[in-house]
Parts: structure tokens; sequence; C-alpha cells
């Protein structure tokens, strides 16, 4: 049996934009309760203005910085309060720097573990008690196929992707008999604003956030006696090298 998602609650970080923004407009539009978060008061108050003037269900943003445990623990208890339990947390929100190893700077470095790592284990230790109370839950990471392929010029992102494939794979384990469900997403290119890109004409050929939203749909709506635990999405068709 499907999932009835009308009136559950889902967490979203990073939802001001691109990938979580398509993923809490689709768990809005199912009847969700949403709390969207980002670094940004602006860009997450327009966000979930926009996407509660569409749905029906209850949107909020809340400015969050993952990085930061106390900002992460107050976004939680926020939700709870507001909506009166968490079902559904979705890890999105992340940061890429990109420069060879010789170039890397420390301050890049820790920005992107302490976003990409630091965030989803913050994130997921405030949400667990929870989570675990409902009948059935889910957690949602974005990864990226960057967490099994590394490239040039990668070395703290790919870090941060692989270890966020570990810590998946080792959280779906630990929770899996509290009824709460874990799987993790690896998107390849997709047209979003990451890092500083302008999505455009040009992306067409690229994975839409949409598509990755059509996915966590799919995932929450799954019947709660099986765990499909890690999805790999990539463009069909990719531009020739």
């Amino acid at each position: 049996m499907t999932q009835d998602l009308q009136g559950k609650t889902a967490v979203v970080t990073g939802g001001s934009k691109g990938i979580g923004y398509a993923i809490a407009d689709a768990l809005a539009a199912a009847g969700c309760n949403v709390m969207i978060s980002a670094r940004h008061e602006d860009e997450v108050q327009d966000a979930a203005r926009t996407i509660s003037d569409r749905h029906p269900g209850t949107v909020v943003g809340m400015v969050c910085d993952v990085r930061k445990r106390e900002e992460v623990r107050q976004m939680i208890a926020a939700a709870v309060a507001r909506f009166g339990g968490l079902d559904v947390l979705v890890n999105n929100a992340g940061v890429g720097k990109f420069a060879p190893m010789g170039e890397l700077t420390p301050d890049d470095w820790h920005q992107v573990i302490a976003t990409n790592l630091d965030g989803v284990f913050y994130c997921c230790h405030e949400a667990i008690p929870h989570l675990r109370t409902q009948d059935d839950s889910w957690i949602i990471n974005i990864a990226s196929l960057a967490g099994k392929n590394p490239f040039a010029g990668g070395a703290a992102y790919n870090a941060s992707k692989f270890a966020l494939v570990g810590f998946s794979e080792a959280l779906m384990l630990d929770v899996r008999q509290l009824g709460i469900r874990v799987n993790y997403i690896m998107p390849g290119s997709v047209a979003t604003h990451f890092n500083d890109h302008t999505p455009n004409a040009d992306d067409a050929w690229k994975i839409q956030p949409e598509d990755v939203a059509e996915l966590v749909m799919t995932l929450v709506r799954f019947p709660s006696r099986s765990l499909p635990s890690r999805i790999e999405i990539r463009p069909t068709k990719p531009p020739r090298k």
C-alpha cells in the first residue's frame, strides 16, 4: 500500500532554489506541511511564499546554516512545534569548491565538509528522535555521482560526497528497525544554481530539479515493506566529448 502524504511534515534543507525548492514544491502539492531552510532570509521567505500560494499545504521558511549545530537544533524544533511532528527529512543543502589540491584553501575545504557532511549529521541527529515516533518515516540525503567518481579539482567535493554515501549506508542500518527508511540519491549534472551557475537554455540536456523531486515523491510513497536505499540518476544524452 502506498503512503498517504496528506498532513505529513517534511523538512527540506537548501530549499530556497534548485533541487531543494523542487522537492519542497512537490511535497506541498501532495498535501505535506513543509519547513524549508536556507542561509539567506529573503530567499527562503520568498520561496516559502511562492510555494504556499500554489498549494494547500502549509510551507514555512527559516534561516538555517546547517554548519551550525544550534541553528539546526532550532530549525528542527521549530518544525516539530509548528506541525506537531516530523515524517520526512531531506538533506539537500550543499556547496562545492573546485580547485587543484595545491590551490584549495583550508577555508574552502572546511566549508565543503562542514556543509555537505557535518550539516547532514546535525540534521539527522536532531531529527531522529522525532522521526522514530512515527509509524513510517524517511531520511533522504541528496548525494552525487561524485560520491563514487573522483575527478581532478574535486578533492573537497569528492571527499564530502564519498563520505556522505558511507554515512548514509551506515545510517540506514542503524535506524531501519526504528521505522526510519534512509535513502540517498546520486544525481549527475543538474540544471541548478550550484557553484554560481545560472540555469539557461544550454542546460536542457541536464537533469532538471523536478526530475529529482519526482524520485523523492516516489520514495516517500513507496510501500512500507520495502526500502530502495540508493538511486543513481544521470542525463540520458549528455553532450559528446
